[in-house]
């Protein structure tokens, strides 16, 4: 059984995977900004056995939330073993932004890259201690290549990818594996307007919640660094 962290459990992603880890009986610790959006949801903590869903507030953009989080998740569990991030925002700040558009651009940064580095620092302790822990990190095909001219949004998930590849160095010999899940278009409320592809034709959020489960289920030496997913025909 593991004890798994999940930011932004409230998304169409997020949720089905924490839906997916219940399922499979390990504990999960969510750390979501609205505590009543998952109220009669698939995870509603109502819904499961007691000590099989932690619900925390927390705010990428509040550092403390964080760090209240882990401490409830450690009080409560004991400890944990894996993180997976799935909070992120979209932006379409294009290259030639215009003047007082820097407040967006530092805001696509914070959420999408710099509070995934702070919670990763501040599980590092915890995952290191179980010996075999995990990161997965829902970055994006945005992380790979820059197509169209979403400069805030993909220069952040390049930035995310870098942190990815740091992460994954570092936590080697400490028996940490880190998996960079970078999707396209997935069928989600960031999506929903999207009409150059069908919701059908897009990546679902129970394929995704599908290969997390297998990367918590594989042995340490045959973790996958990056897994990339096309919808689209890519280059």
């Amino acid at each position: 059984m593991r004890t798994i962290l999940i930011s932004g459990a409230s998304s169409g992603i997020g949720l089905n995977i924490a839906y997916r880890e219940l399922k499979n009986g390990n504990r999960i610790s969510i750390g979501i900004r609205d505590l009543v959006s998952i109220k009669g949801s698939i995870i509603d903590p109502n819904k499961w056995p007691k000590g099989k869903i932690l619900i925390n507030k927390y705010d990428a953009l509040d550092k403390l939330t964080a760090e209240k989080w882990i401490k409830n998740t450690i009080n409560n569990y004991g400890g944990f073993d894996s993180l997976i991030n799935c909070s992120g925002v979209l932006s379409k700040i294009p290259f030639l932004y215009k003047n007082g558009d820097e407040e967006e651009i530092l805001n696509t940064f914070n959420i999408n890259f710099l509070a995934i580095w702070n919670l990763c620092r501040l599980s590092w302790e915890q995952l290191s201690q179980s010996n075999n822990g995990r990161i997965i990190v829902l970055v994006s095909m945005s992380g790979k290549r820059s197509k169209g001219d979403l400069a805030a949004y993909s220069s952040s998930k390049f930035a995310l990818m870098s942190l990815c590849q740091t992460m994954k160095s570092k936590g080697w010999e400490e028996n940490i594996r880190v998996t960079a899940i970078c999707p396209g278009w997935v069928n989600t409320k960031m999506a929903e307007k999207i009409s150059s592809l069908e919701k059908s034709k897009m990546t679902q959020p129970e394929d995704i919640a599908e290969i997390c489960s297998t990367i918590l289920k594989l042995p340490i030496q045959s973790v996958p660094f990056e897994i990339a997913l096309n919808c689209n025909y890519e280059i």
